[in-house]
């Protein structure tokens, strides 16, 4: 809805009751107050960070190139006050403050641990890859068919239709392509490869059986209610005026306050939930103010966890420290372990003859995926799991060098036309679920209001590292399989969090004695406390994980709703 702003309640409530509280403004958290809103609750949603309204608060969002500072060049200042940002590519942002203050919001490495945060509204939902895929079966069982962790206590056949429901309402452009392990959905037209990625994918699917298709992706290529398609600029982490993609601003939100049942609070850092010995159930939760430094305790029927893996893991390790020492949902001693990401920054790409009659249309704001082929059906390899390819093919622009001129008018018109095509592609692989693997508090170390920091303990092992090998050498020879040449090969390292798909702290499982969920998403421990974020995943797959995130949370607002009703809560 370009040009609408919408204006959030965000005023304490002069009665702090209500009938759900999510914590958590970012994809998950979205999703929770769109359910339980629409399903009739009254619900509060606390965000730690500040407020950023749909379109109005995208400050870059529309300047040309040259209207940024230092042309948009990050300054020594600025890599000095985001030392972790700046170790990677978001460094980059024209906003930056987008990214969490990090002297502000510190936390302690055991091991290196790369954690890319985003406090404000809609958390990393404004600022996330949008590529959007569907965990199959194959991922389901594995934990169980390879005997490392524990099972998943839910099916691909249950998650079905919560996908169906998710991808209609979020927008999903996608090919259908009849894989039993990357299932297809309810998806809209698809966006196109270009000429080149068309030949490579003819390559490698005639010589080795592998499947090259365009992304699945949450940007819009028709228009749904509420929402126009994407305009194909590539500028969706700054945040998009048209709706073209799927962030809490431009689709839960909107959708939670039609309701006139959503209340929203930002600067709320939830510091524990509050708990009932008694009635082993949670009675709400308690907040510090970031601006005032004021406590208040609000209260409800239910409580959605949704600040993140690692925020969310944290608040339960805060919570009911009287019962049990590791917090609530650490009966199982499983809390905080298990610390999964995907592992990527290694790959492949070369240079592409011919072709150079053809261009390609606007900036796509997507790119192409090689599906896994790693030990399924019958491959196996020296190691578990697999891995995907995320992608693309294109022409060098004006910022090349042409060898044999550097100044002078025929230099300037060489660089009118484009250069030579190239293709490169990225390995995105899993990381098992280590126990070993794990966070904890730091009370050692405090953050600007006073309260522990996180310590980061977790690493890839030897599976992920044998993996890297193959990820790079296999996507050596997809490329010598396409007829490009000049290949290179690369691997940057790798420290978990970078991938930003953080998974696991307090997964789900069939039983409370290995587990912190049932099924339902419900902490064993209190089960009007539901935890639906990254936390809950019991294992990684190698796809991108938000769509499972939308899934789960509507499924478990739906069960909420139904146990409330029965009286169960």
């Amino acid at each position: 809805m370009p040009g609408d702003t919408l204006r959030l309640n965000t005023k304490i409530a002069t009665q702090n009751a209500y009938d759900a509280i999510v914590i958590g403004s970012g994809i998950s958290g979205g999703w929770a107050a769109k359910e339980l809103t629409e399903k009739g609750l009254k619900v509060l949603m606390l965000e730690r960070g500040r407020n950023i309204e749909h379109v109005t608060d995208y400050k870059t969002a529309n300047n040309d190139p040259w209207a940024y500072p230092h042309r948009g060049a990050t300054t020594l200042a600025e890599k000095a006050k985001y030392p972790v940002v700046g170790r990677g590519w978001a460094i980059n942002h024209p906003d930056l403050s987008f990214w969490a203050n990090e002297e502000d919001c510190p936390y302690t490495e055991t091991k290196p641990f790369t954690w890319w945060r985003t406090y404000q509204m809609g958390g990393r939902s404004v600022l996330w890859g949008r590529q959007s895929y569907r965990l199959s079966d194959f991922d389901f069982e594995a934990n169980a068919k390879d005997g490392i962790a524990i099972d998943w206590p839910i099916r691909y056949k249950e998650m079905a239709p919560w996908y169906n429901y998710a991808e209609t309402f979020a927008g999903i452009s996608g090919s259908k392509e009849g894989l039993p392990h990357l299932p297809d959905g309810n998806f809209l037209p698809p966006m196109e490869l270009n000429c080149v990625e068309r030949d490579v994918a003819a390559h490698i699917k005639e010589k080795m059986k592998r499947h090259l298709i365009i992304g699945r992706v949450a940007n819009l290529t028709a228009a749904i209610p509420g929402r126009t398609k994407c305009e194909f600029r590539n500028r969706c982490w700054e945040g998009c005026p048209f709706g073209g993609y799927f962030s809490t601003q431009s689709s839960t939100l909107p959708a939670a306050l039609k309701t006139g049942n959503l209340t929203v609070r930002p600067y709320s850092i939830v510091t524990k939930i509050l708990y009932d010995k008694n009635t082993k159930k949670a009675t709400g939760v308690e907040v510090l103010d970031s601006e005032t430094n004021k406590t208040y305790e609000f209260y409800s029927k239910i409580v959605f966890v949704n600040a993140s893996a690692l925020n969310s893991a944290w608040v339960l390790m805060n919570s009911a420290t009287d019962v049990w020492p590791g917090g609530l949902g650490s009966s199982s001693g499983e809390l905080g372990h298990n610390v999964m990401d995907h592992h990527y920054n290694c790959g492949a790409s070369g240079k592409v003859d011919g072709f150079m009659d053809k261009y390609y249309y606007g900036k796509r704001a997507n790119g192409f995926y090689i599906v896994r082929f790693a030990n399924l059906f019958d491959d196996k390899r020296d190691y578990l799991r697999g891995f995907g390819y995320q992608g693309g093919a294109n022409r060098e622009g004006w910022g090349r060098q042409v060898a044999e001129m550097n100044i002078g008018g025929e230099f300037k018109d060489a660089l009118c036309e484009p250069g030579q095509w190239s293709v490169g592609m990225t390995g995105f692989g899993e990381i098992l679920p280590y126990h070993e693997n794990k966070i904890s508090l730091d009370k050692t170390a405090k953050d600007k209001w006073g309260l522990p920091v996180l310590a980061m303990d977790a690493e890839m092992k030897e599976n992920e590292l044998a993996m890297r090998k193959d990820m790079m050498a296999e996507g050596k020879a997809m490329l010598e399989a396409a007829g490009v040449h000049s290949i290179n090969t690369w691997d940057g390292g790798h420290a978990l969090g970078h991938g930003i798909h953080e998974m696991g702290t307090a997964r789900m499982g069939r039983d409370a004695k290995t587990s912190v969920l049932n099924k339902w998403n419900q902490v064993w421990d209190a089960k009007n406390v539901f935890v639906t974020d990254g936390a809950c995943m019991t294992s990684s797959s190698c796809v991108n994980p938000s769509l499972t995130y939308m899934a789960l949370t509507a499924r478990a607002a739906d069960h909420a709703v139904d146990e409330l009703k029965k009286q169960n809560l």
